[in-house]
């Protein structure tokens, strides 16, 4: 007897999405404006002259954003994560000593890879809510033969900064060392500058600084490293990965492989209004959203995880009172108030967003409230009205920045 497999019918992607859409205020993904949407639900031939024009105009935007001279900037079609592991995979092989700066869940990921590729890994574990200190780096360098460093800009799971990114950058460049930096949830939110930081390698994701959409990632080599992955002689185990290989098409107008074109095309519209805001202007927005964020949550009487001179202005890593249930606290805000922020890794803190989109007034005062009433139905003592008149005073010299 033969089985017919029917096709389910009464699966409408309507009946499990909210009847609202939320407002994506955690570690990412972020909310979208209505142009790179549009730009997301354009399908282009991925091989033909429109397409080599936006590519080209996006490897132009890019320069700007990681402020680099370099022209081998790459695409990868996968996440943040993949643009990690292209810069991995393309710089560490067997036998290559990686000195990795860990201060959280994916500056970890880094040694994982490298260690995954064959290299010989030697960790500097930074204390918990601390930055990398450049003395510390510098003593690491001195006392082994390294060929790579790789180091977060943000640590997103735990929220510190590493503030003194550009010290340790040029101590790498001094010893020789090539700099692999995750910049997945910092570019275009605050300041880095990769050539006159002496970077190697800048990583970053769409869905984040860029308010762009997930899965469309991009990577930037400086000229300085550019000639230790062409004369590689070490065999490559990743094809997809192999930066010999995707230069074809980011920079020979060749085939790779089918590249995300609508991702490309949303990622252009992302990158355009970061050039049309201007660097300058949106390091400001987001340094004075963020802080006004910070001092709300604060005068709510909630303290914030990481101190001052290590806070991460991207992502704010906000304590749970004792006895709270996280959990609770984000359900809450999704089901009721239509708001999401992220919880961490194995950490007791809640984590909300200054990325992009997210760092506009009107999304903090509506999180700011979402936040506050969610802690009091958790059971939290919560002062919401000098929290809300806290973001309000922060936020009124700022209306032109901030809207």
């Amino acid at each position: 007897m033969t089985t017919t497999i029917l096709p389910p019918t009464d699966l409408p992607l309507d009946s499990i999405l909210p009847n609202e859409p939320l407002l994506l205020m955690g570690a990412g993904p972020v909310p979208v404006s209505q142009k790179v949407a549009m730009a997301n639900s354009v399908v282009i031939n991925h091989l033909g002259d429109t397409m080599s024009q936006v590519i080209e105009r996006v490897r132009l935007m890019s320069q700007y954003v990681f402020q680099t001279n370099s022209k081998h900037i790459i695409g990868v079609a996968g996440p943040g994560s993949a643009a990690m592991e292209m810069a991995i995979t393309n710089l560490v092989w067997p036998g290559r000593k990686v000195l990795s700066i860990q201060n959280g869940f994916f500056s970890a990921r880094l040694a994982e890879m490298a260690e995954r590729n064959g290299g010989v890994v030697t960790v500097y574990d930074v204390p918990l809510g601390e930055g990398a200190q450049p003395e510390k780096v510098e003593a690491l360098l001195e006392s082994g033969d390294f060929d790579v460093l790789t180091i977060v800009q943000g640590e997103t799971s735990c929220t510190v900064w590493n503030q003194e990114l550009e010290k340790i950058t040029k101590l790498a460049r001094k010893h020789g060392v090539l700099s692999v930096v995750d910049a997945v949830c910092t570019l275009s939110t605050m300041p880095l500058e990769m050539d006159n930081w002496q970077v190697d390698v800048v990583i970053t994701g769409g869905q984040k600084g860029l308010a762009s959409i997930p899965g469309v990632s991009l990577i930037a080599f400086s000229d300085h490293v550019w000639p230790t992955i062409i004369e590689r002689t070490a065999p490559m185990p990743h094809w997809c990965l192999d930066v010999r290989l995707a230069r074809q098409f980011w920079e020979e107008k060749g085939y790779h492989y089918t590249a995300p074109v609508s991702g490309i095309l949303a990622l252009h519209e992302a990158l355009r209004q970061v050039c049309r805001e201007t660097l300058e202007s949106r390091f400001s927005r987001h340094k004075i959203c963020s802080l006004a964020l910070q001092a709300s949550v604060e005068a709510m009487g909630l303290k914030l995880f990481v101190n001052n001179e290590s806070r991460l202005n991207s992502v704010v890593g906000i304590n749970l009172p004792t006895g709270i249930d996280g959990k609770q606290v984000l359900n809450t805000m999704s089901a009721l108030y239509k708001v999401e922020i992220s919880g961490s890794f194995g950490l007791p803190i809640v984590r909300i967003g200054q990325m992009g989109e997210q760092s506009r007034a009107h999304n903090l005062f509506r999180t700011l409230h979402a936040l506050g009433m969610s802690m009091k139905h958790a059971g939290a003592s919560i002062d919401l009205p000098s929290g809300m008149a806290a973001l309000e005073r922060a936020l009124d010299v700022s209306d032109n920045i901030t809207a």
